[in-house]
């Protein structure tokens, strides 16, 4: 098991590189971290990766990765996105109304958009624990309601 995750943080870090290189998303770059860097895509059928690639096709590379976040990642959103200078800064979140001191952020900056988005979504991927990284959306554990002794009683005061 510590093997699949060393090789699962060596290909993040590979992807990361490359992404950093790179000028701008085009499809085959796209197409590279999601075969990389997707473990729920797959196990998801073929309409979301359709869904995907159709949007890269019509040259919606920020609606792609958004879509590759909130398949892949369906417990993290954006939170912030900002350009300083020309360089992007982007942050995704697990609990976007927490204040920021008290959050733990994936976050990432490239002076292009779709690639600060895509290293945020690496990061989130590297800050994931393990059960995460490797559950089937489709095998997630359910929380099941506990059963009550007594009887439920209102404690609102009506006076």
């Amino acid at each position: 098991m510590l093997s699949r995750d060393v090789r699962h943080q060596d290909r993040l870090a590979g992807i990361e590189e490359k992404l950093r290189r790179a000028q701008a998303l085009t499809p085959d770059l796209m197409t590279e971290v999601v075969a990389q860097a997707s473990v729920r895509l797959a196990a998801l059928g073929p309409e979301p990766a359709d869904r995907i690639r159709s949007l890269l096709a019509c040259g919606g590379t920020i609606d792609a990765v958004l879509a590759l976040i909130t398949i892949e990642r369906p417990r993290w959103s954006l939170r912030r996105l900002v350009c300083d200078d020309g360089e992007w800064l982007c942050s995704l979140s697990q609990r976007p109304s927490v204040p920021l001191e008290f959050d733990d952020l994936a976050e990432a900056s490239h002076p292009s958009m779709a690639l600060a988005l895509l290293l945020a979504f690496i990061a989130a991927l590297r800050a994931a624990p393990a059960n995460e990284r490797t559950t089937s959306p489709i095998a997630r554990p359910r929380p099941t309601p506990r059963p009550t002794l007594g009887h439920p009683i209102c404690c609102d005061n009506f006076a």
